[in-house]
């Protein structure tokens, strides 16, 4: 068995919902009081908040090495992905509940694997996508899924318009807490993920996604985030196919906008012997992602488009 490393279009979809969390199922939140908490007297309500019609952008970078080896051979894949994703607007529903179109506007691609000639893929300057980024560029300047949150980021509705690969049906988002909460307090939210066996049956993997809200300053709340694996697990066949799950990081929340301005999860993590004793798998990864103020048209495709 030899690991799949970190591809173009895995890196894509990185942009399609958000780093923190790759679950096929998505649960309220549950909060819980920690020591911290009791000792806080301001409580703040984290609520998501849109206007219909608004053009919401986020500067996403992506950045990832793979370094793996299977019966003595050595392989290093180094993958960067810079895109923009965009969320139209459709509609505000009395409840708050929002009605968006996510769409990725641009994308820039970078991978080099050991021993191969370093390949690239950037949407605004190159008429023909390389070999392997053809699905990215189908998936770039087009809408790709409607999508239906209420106003604590829980999906009530989703409809893919441009199905990817992998996209999965998971949290868009991160998940807010039920009722106004005071610094120090925790939330989570639990979800399964599916692993394959040797025998190609399918395990289920319990996890928690604990949120802690660590402070508030100047009307943008920060929030640590950090993955639990509740099932457990000590094959390495199963821990390879879990690793790029097993991150942390922060957030940063702008209240009175009800968005979210600021996030990045790392992840520097190794498993051995999945495929033999002196197999090994050293994934290191940045995932940062940046409000962006601009939100105007959309930026124009490449001179493929304005041939047709």
């Amino acid at each position: 068995m030899v690991a799949k490393i970190a591809l173009p279009i895995a890196a894509l979809l990185c942009v399609l919902s958000v780093a923190v969390s790759r679950s096929p199922a998505d649960e309220p939140a549950t909060a819980e009081t920690s020591a911290d908490a009791a000792q806080s007297e301001e409580k703040y309500l984290l609520r998501y908040k849109f206007t219909p019609g608004e053009v919401v952008r986020w500067n996403v970078e992506h950045k990832a090495r793979v370094r793996t080896t299977v019966q003595g051979s050595t392989q290093t894949a180094d993958t960067t992905s810079i895109s923009v994703k965009r969320w139209q607007i459709e509609d505000v529903a009395e409840d708050g509940s929002v009605s968006y179109v996510h769409w990725v506007d641009r994308v820039d691609m970078r991978q080099q694997l050991t021993g191969r000639e370093a390949q690239r893929y950037n949407s605004e300057t190159d008429s023909q996508a390389p070999v392997g980024y053809e699905d990215v560029a189908k998936a770039v300047g087009v809408p790709l899924t409607a999508i239906t949150i209420d106003d604590q980021g829980n999906v009530k509705r989703r409809e893919e318009k441009h199905p990817q690969p992998g996209a999965g049906n998971g949290p868009v988002t991160i998940p807010l807490p039920a009722e106004a909460v005071p610094a120090g307090q925790t939330w989570t939210r639990e979800h399964d993920l599916h692993v394959r066996l040797a025998d190609g049956s399918v395990k289920t993997i319990q996890t928690r996604q604990q949120f802690r809200l660590k402070k508030v300053e100047n009307g943008v709340a920060t929030i640590g985030v950090a993955t639990q694996f509740l099932t457990p697990v000590r094959d390495p066949q199963i821990q390879v196919q879990l690793i790029q799950h097993d991150t942390s990081g922060t957030v940063r929340f702008d209240i009175d906008a009800g968005r979210v301005v600021w996030q990045q999860t790392e992840l520097d993590k190794r498993v051995v012997g999945f495929s033999g004793q002196s197999s090994s798998m050293h994934y290191v990864t940045r995932f940062t992602e940046k409000l962006l103020a601009d939100t105007g048209p959309t930026a124009a495709r490449p001179e493929r488009d304005a041939k047709k």
